[in-house]
């Protein structure tokens, strides 16, 4: 059994968690739309066709913004198709993910759906196969108070007050071979600036992602985010991350694959910052990290093309116990990097490697990394604390050695509430963690919430919704010394709160 420290002081800050890191993703892809938040003749739908059985696992997940309508679906997608009346839609081919797309879910159900799921939208532009009248015209139609020919056509589509959304994404991931209209960083940056510098004109008050590399794996990342931001730097707020990960066999790599993640991290940090000092910028650019998620690929890119359809089953991946893990992982990354990290989003919400599940007609249920997301996202609040760490390392074949466990904490000062985060690395017998907080006192140990199962391969179906939930853990709090058991591959979350 290994030992390891860790040691709190709500002195050593860095950062305030910005709430939009608990983000999701809804694309028209697979069953995300139609089938998962989408089903008007589903028992559960109201009367505008939404699933009140997922507006309520979304709610209890604690999401707080989240990402339309693509992702890939964006880059082929014109915006009108999916305003005014239904019957007038038309119905098109979407590219990017093979299947025929009926527009029957648009901007105005979207809306309707953040409202009522309670989260903040964050929309994406088609900067693939249209550009900069079509990202401006639809700032207009979506922001504008009235009196033009947009925004009053949104006012007579039933919608008469603006619908203010604040984050708008320039394009998806425009250096992939894979994408409808994919580009080079040159051809991009001018595009997005000009763009972004249009959509601003429009409307001051909102703010922009521009495109990051598709992945750290992309042979033009560096490159690509240096150029971009050369182009973007005035007007971008953000610039964007995308990573996925999957085991292969390879179960020590696989959960301590938040090493790639840190990396990544750190790395798109430095070229900002590089930028920055080259344009002489008081501005700091943050990250917005909007496509991340366990995603087995493999299996997805070995399929064999499909005919046209309509919503199709595409990559609804089983998660296990050690996917739920490794997403913990990853939340936890953001914490440590919560300066920079301003939005993170999970891809995605519903049905397409999703925390929520659902069947046709039938129930919905939560996967397994439901309960490390929801769990992160209840408690992490205030501001995330630099949580250094003594532990022996663990071999891995990806990655050499790496720390037997991965910590961050939040503190929040209003409530009295520290959260502590921990991740157990070791695949052979855990790690018993001793972490000090006399630097806080009068705390009380409050709850320790852990999420592991001797099979590794568990999941949750229809059938058994609850085989993989979070479980007490072990844990005592003595003269200031919390004292933790971390099994091996585990995701714990341990509050404590303050007596006085």
């Amino acid at each position: 059994m290994g030992r390891a420290r860790v040691v709190i002081d709500p002195d050593f800050v860095i950062g305030q968690v910005d709430p939009r890191m608990f983000g999701s993703f809804v694309e028209h892809m697979g069953r995300c739309v139609y089938g998962g938040i989408y089903e008007p003749d589903h028992p559960a739908a109201d009367g505008t066709g939404l699933r009140q059985d997922v507006l309520d696992l979304t709610r209890e997940l604690g999401v707080t913004a989240v990402r339309y309508p693509g992702g890939n679906f964006v880059s082929g997608y014109r915006w009108e198709d999916g305003v005014g009346a239904v019957a007038d839609r038309p119905t098109r081919l979407d590219l990017a993910w093979r299947s025929v797309e009926t527009n029957a879910f648009g901007l105005h159900e979207f809306m309707e759906w953040a409202g009522r799921a309670e989260v903040d939208p964050i929309l994406a532009v088609n900067l693939g196969t249209r550009g900069i009248q079509a990202a401006a015209d639809l700032v207009e139609y979506a922001n504008h108070p009235g009196g033009t020919r947009l925004s009053d056509q949104r006012s007579a589509n039933g919608a008469d007050a603006p619908f203010g959304i604040r984050t708008w994404c320039l394009g998806n991931e425009m250096d992939g071979p894979w994408q409808v209209g994919q580009k080079t960083a040159a051809e991009y940056g001018r595009l997005a600036a000009e763009a972004g510098k249009a959509m601003k004109l429009v409307d001051p008050t909102i703010e922009l992602v521009a495109c990051g590399s598709s992945g750290r794996h992309m042979s033009t990342f560096g490159a690509w985010e240096r150029e971009v931001l050369e182009h973007t730097y005035d007007v971008a707020d953000y610039i964007s991350l995308h990573a996925y990960y999957e085991e292969d066999g390879d179960l020590a790599s696989f959960v301590s694959s938040a090493v790639d993640m840190d990396a990544f991290i750190s790395e798109v940090v430095a070229t900002c910052d590089h930028v920055r000092a080259i344009r002489r910028s008081p501005k700091v650019m943050r990250l917005a990290f909007d496509e991340w998620n366990v995603w087995y690929q493999k299996a997805y890119n070995a399929a064999p093309q499909r005919a046209w359809e309509r919503a199709p089953h595409l990559i609804e991946d089983d998660f296990t116990v050690a996917d739920a893990v490794v997403v913990g992982s990853y939340l936890t990354t953001f914490l440590e990097h919560a300066d920079r990290v301003a939005i993170a989003c999970q891809a995605q919400l519903a049905n397409i490697i999703a925390p929520i599940r659902t069947e046709r007609g039938g129930p919905a249920w939560r996967q397994s990394i439901f309960h490390p997301f929801a769990l992160v996202a209840a408690n992490a609040r205030g501001v995330s604390l630099t949580v250094p760490v003594e532990a022996a390392d663990v071999p891995t074949a990806r990655f050499g050695p790496v720390p037997a466990i991965q910590a961050a904490a939040t503190w929040d000062e209003d409530t009295g509430r520290l959260a502590v985060f921990l991740v157990c690395r070791d695949v052979a017998e855990g790690v018993d963690v001793q972490v000090d907080v006399r630097s806080l006192a009068g705390v009380r140990l409050a709850e320790h919430l852990v999420i592991t199962d001797p099979d590794l391969r568990a999941v949750n179906s229809a059938q058994d919704p609850d085989r993989v939930v979070p479980q007490p853990g072990k844990s005592s709090l003595t003269d200031g010394r919390l004292t933790a058991h971390l099994p091996p591959v585990s995701f714990h979350v341990i509050t404590l709160e303050r007596t006085t």
